[in-house]
């Protein structure tokens, strides 16, 4: 490894951004190609009308002082140029569900967590802190997160809980019903299913989660743009507007890259930060076995979504909120999320207020996303953004008209104080992100057949490696524990994070 000097990340987004600012600030040379305009990935914003909109909705955990996010950024030199909002301590999320007429707010830090769960459900406190308690327990075990040097990686020996389907896992604890349901409500922050998703992803989520959420002041692009800057600095590139259209491999390894601007890329190691369905696309064929490509092609992707951006007129008194809304038709729902039914669309979703440095007692923007799966649009796959069919457009007017019907149940009259509204669907997303099947946290784990959806860094091609959200966790915590990872790959095991203050 002493000999490789210049790395190619190919995929600007968190995944890739993070792991070549990473590699460079241990001295490589990285280049980073992305195909969109604009580097970020799922970090990118839009401007609509003098309003930013972020593509996706950032929520976050481990950006707390201390915590695993924010020690990486600061290590990385970034975290001042990051602006970060805490949601409110005393409701980080409000639960809504419709039917049963239950309302939740859901205040962050383990200890007030636990009191306001344990005081609305008093028969089960004991059963509640013994759930905490394994929750807590179970992040622990898990080196990367906490950022230690690995032992023997994910899949080495560990709690009788860690690969539990989380259903299973939740109600081997609590007895309750309706709290049971509760303590799944973050399902749609990591396409949680039941009997299929495992109990240390839960785990790993929820505890970030219940220490305390942050938002991006002004947009998440801010992230992307930071850590370009520090690739750059270090003397490397940034290279967006760069389409890799050919990947070209001798003597099982990479010599070249090549992007339909006709440019040619030449490195000492690879990196795909894509998803690994997308780069067989860019490799010759015969490249790989067909039975790992038959692999990478069957693991199950997590669902999608539909989202809805409203810009509100200047005047209206819709109230800027600091935290989370979750709109649960039922609590039946609330396992069957990735469902879908045209005619009850949506069942459940999230809406948030994202907050400016403007911001003041009231909302100048709302965001709304629902899950949705790819087979709800599957009927449109050829079609592409720009060009879709008329049936199409009317399918997904009626889609927004429905998600607006359940957002005026949490804020009478969005309609009327609307400037505009823009919707996205999960055609959006495979074609802005090139993700197979829009899928908005990539393979989804499945804890019946881990094996299978636990795809390694490493490859059989002797200078390329994987990173992103598609071989190890998603979101913007385990994105860049994944960057870690990768980057550690190169380094060594341990070698990052025993720098990482």
């Amino acid at each position: 490894m002493n000999s490789i000097k210049d790395i190619l990340v190919i995929g600007g987004g968190l995944g890739g951004l993070m792991t070549g600012a990473i590699l460079s600030k241990v001295g490589f040379k990285v280049t980073v190609l992305e195909k969109n305009r604009t580097v970020g990935g799922g970090l990118q914003c839009f401007p609509r009308h003098g309003k930013i909109f972020e593509t996706g909705m950032h929520i976050m955990g481990g950006m707390l002082p201390g915590e695993n996010v924010y020690r990486l950024c600061s290590w990385l030199g970034i975290t001042d140029k990051l602006k970060i909002r805490l949601t409110d301590a005393e409701c980080m999320d409000f639960l809504w569900f419709y039917e049963e007429g239950q309302k939740y707010s859901l205040p962050s830090g383990r200890k007030a967590f636990y009191d306001y769960l344990a005081g609305l459900f008093p028969d089960s406190s004991s059963d509640l802190q013994a759930y905490m308690n394994a929750l807590w327990s179970m992040a622990a075990e898990v080196d990367i997160y906490n950022l230690r040097p690995e032992k023997d990686g994910l899949l080495r020996e560990h709690c009788e809980d860690f690969l539990m389907p989380v259903n299973k896992f939740i109600a081997k604890y609590i007895r309750n019903r309706d709290l049971s349901v509760l303590l799944a409500y973050m399902n749609p922050l990591y396409g949680g299913i039941a009997g299929h998703t495992p109990a240390f992803v839960h785990s790993l989520i929820n505890v970030s989660y219940i220490n305390g959420t942050s938002m991006f002041v002004d947009g998440s692009q801010q992230m992307a743009d930071a850590l370009m800057e520090s690739i750059i600095n270090a003397g490397g590139k940034v290279c967006a507007g760069e389409t890799v259209k050919e990947i070209n491999v001798e003597d099982k390894e990479i010599r070249s890259v090549v992007t339909d601007n006709g440019n040619r890329f030449k490195a000492d190691m690879y990196i795909s930060a894509i998803h690994p369905c997308s780069l067989l696309d860019l490799l010759p064929p015969g490249t790989f076995q067909k039975a790992y490509c038959k692999r990478l092609q069957s693991i199950p992707n997590s669902y999608s979504a539909f989202s809805v951006y409203i810009g509100l007129k200047d005047g209206t008194a819709i109230p800027f909120v600091n935290h989370t809304s979750y709109f649960m038709q039922s609590a039946d729902v609330m396992w069957k999320l990735y469902d879908y039914n045209e005619e009850e669309f949506p069942s459940g979703s999230l809406c948030i207020t994202p907050p400016s440095s403007k911001i003041g007692k009231y909302a100048d923007r709302i965001t709304v996303t629902c899950p949705m799966p790819f087979s709800a649009v599957a009927k449109w796959a050829d079609s592409r953004t720009g060009h879709r069919p008329v049936e199409y457009k009317e399918w997904k007017a009626r889609m927004l008209s429905q998600v607006l019907d359940k957002l005026e149940l949490m804020i009478p009259g969005v309609r009327n104080d609307a400037e505009f509204i823009i919707a996205s669907s999960p055609l959006t997303i495979r074609d802005y992100y090139a993700v197979k099947e829009g899928s908005m946290y990539g393979y989804m784990y499945d804890c019946t057949n881990m094996a299978l959806s636990y795809i390694p860094m490493a490859t059989k091609l002797r200078n390329l490696l994987l990173t992103g959200q598609n071989v190890f966790l998603h979101g913007m915590c385990g994105v860049s524990l994944t960057a870690i990872k990768t980057a550690e790959c190169l380094t060594g095991r341990g070698s990052i994070v025993s720098k990482i203050p």
